[in-house]
């Protein structure tokens, strides 16, 4: 994706100690940091970011995991320590509202931090985006997409963990593109095969990957564009479409891209 234009992000630390208390802390994540695929969905929410003139700040080089995988994989000591340690830092900031792109983070704070003393509002950036489109803040008129097809693929730990479909379907409606579904989708929806830790170990015996079943679902629908709202599923369709040597016809997007892209940002 062509960068158009570039953003300074505001760093918590600074913002604080000029004065200012931001509304919102953005959390980047591991993905988002570090993954060079979705360090550009990062980039381009942060565009969004600018573009809305959102009071807002990240943690920059403070900012740890926030624990998910941790306690996934089974190492709730490790888990812990990460959140404990995350708490303190956000608590000695104030932060109220936390927005994320991912939604294994999003339901980590949402559920889990406040038995450890974290307690925040926090929005998956689907329901951030609906929310600033719904308000007339976000008017999309421009139409990359013409002619286009695009099937959203459900994150588990937005759809099934946390009851969330609507918000990444309201977004999609509001571009000026074709929307369809797979056969499964919402909450009988197929894992990407990342979740619970499976992103960082080996495939388990099996006729077929899960990853590459639900890449062979996105294609039968006869999408341009599979759009996604998750780093982990973004891994597993990026690479289903390269097994299926799918990418020159389908492409994988985050919906904050396509938010970007339609906006011209």
């Amino acid at each position: 994706m062509e960068n158009k234009i570039a953003v300074k992000v505001p760093v918590m630390a600074d913002v604080v100690a000029s004065g200012h208390q931001p509304e919102w802390l953005f959390w980047v994540g591991s993905a988002g940091a570090f993954d060079d695929r979705y360090r550009k969905v990062t980039r381009e929410f942060a565009k969004i970011l600018a573009y809305l003139g959102t009071d807002y700040a990240v943690l920059g080089a403070e900012e740890s995991d926030s624990g998910d995988v941790a306690r996934r994989a089974g190492n709730e000591m490790l888990f812990q320590m990460q959140v404990l340690t995350n708490i303190q830092i956000l608590n000695g900031y104030g932060v109220k509202k936390i927005v994320s792109c991912c939604p294994h983070d999003y339901n980590t704070f949402k559920h889990e931090y406040p038995v450890l003393g974290g307690s925040y509002e926090v929005w998956h950036h689907t329901q951030f985006l609906q929310k600033m489109i719904e308000s007339g803040k976000i008017n999309i008129k421009s139409n990359p997409f013409d002619g286009k097809t695009i099937v959203f693929h459900d994150p588990c730990y937005l759809g099934r963990a946390n009851n969330e479909y609507e918000a990444p379907r309201f977004i999609l409606d509001a571009l000026p593109a074709l929307n369809v579904e797979m056969k499964r989708n919402r909450s009988k929806a197929l894992c990407c095969g990342a979740g619970g830790g499976q992103m960082f170990k080996e495939a388990e015996k099996g006729n077929k990957e899960v990853f590459i079943e639900r890449t062979e679902e996105a294609i039968a629908t006869g999408a341009d564009i599979i759009a996604t709202a998750c780093p982990f599923c973004m891994v597993m369709m990026s690479d289903g479409i390269k097994y299926k040597n799918q990418e020159e016809r389908l492409k994988n997007y985050d919906i904050a891209e396509l938010v970007s892209m339609s906006l011209g940002l």
